[in-house]
């Protein structure tokens, strides 16, 4: 059976001014497949996920979620909208409500953007903090959390949408080592429920271990895509080889 392509990016660019962000990006991830994103500071790697989710405009090429191409001006708004709460995203900086508990955080997200009743919301958010360990934080407010608590919140109430893809920007780097764990055993068990990811990250062990595929880039362009295995153990690219060489 042919693996069917859930996220897909064609000829990608993104500039600024003169400034190239992206240049001819070509990429797909599988359904149920884990892609990571990993390559130099300032290489593009999370211009491509916030492309993805409609945070940035693109210069030019395509966006498709699903076959429906995004990008294109005609499409019809209602299936732009769906195919985009079809896709979840963790930011390195959490992103939570200050000023409400982390409940509520989760509830009026919910609420907000799938219009769900308060006993649903109410629900859904006991059963995702409950997949991420944190059901006896549900009525702590988030400066009462430490960093790697945060973001698993931050994950519980991107997976309370449903999202049939999640996507990772850096989720650990505003973390302390200790915490770093925490975070990374959740993506683990995402793995395990076949979720579409396309993860964004600077640990190159974990990479190695969760990834189907890896795609390694620099100065905005893809330098090589390959397996977990075939990159980290016999790159075709010595570029590659020397960049692995500086983060281990």
């Amino acid at each position: 059976m042919e693996s069917e392509k859930i996220i897909e990016l064609k000829n990608l660019k993104k500039q600024y001014g003169d400034n190239i962000v992206l240049k001819n990006i070509n990429l797909h991830v599988d359904r149920g497949e884990v892609v990571s994103i990993i390559g130099p500071s300032g290489s593009g790697k999370s211009t491509i996920l916030r492309c993805i989710v409609d945070l940035e405009s693109i210069t030019s090429g395509e966006v498709l979620i699903e076959g429906n191409n995004l990008t294109d001006k005609n499409v019809d708004k209602k299936i732009k909208k769906e195919m985009l709460l079809k896709t979840g995203m963790v930011f390195q900086t959490f992103n939570l409500f200050p000023h409400m508990s982390v409940r509520n955080n989760i509830v009026r997200t919910l609420k907000l953007v799938k219009k769900m009743a308060t006993t649903e919301a109410e629900n859904t958010a006991k059963k995702m903090l409950d997949l991420v360990g944190l059901s006896d934080k549900i009525n702590s407010f988030p400066n009462e959390l430490s960093g790697g608590q945060k973001q698993r919140v931050a994950i519980a109430r991107a997976l309370a949408l449903q999202p049939d893809i999640m996507l990772f920007d850096e989720p650990t780097s505003a973390l302390d080592p200790e915490l770093v764990k925490e975070v990374l055993d959740i993506i683990r068990k995402l793995k395990k429920q076949k979720i579409t990811m396309l993860i964004v990250s600077h640990e190159m062990n974990f990479v190695r271990e969760i990834s189907d595929r890896i795609v390694v880039m620099e100065k905005g362009e893809i330098l090589e895509i390959g397996t977990s295995q075939q990159i980290f153990e016999n790159p075709f690219s010595e570029r590659v080889r020397e960049f692995l060489n500086t983060t281990n």
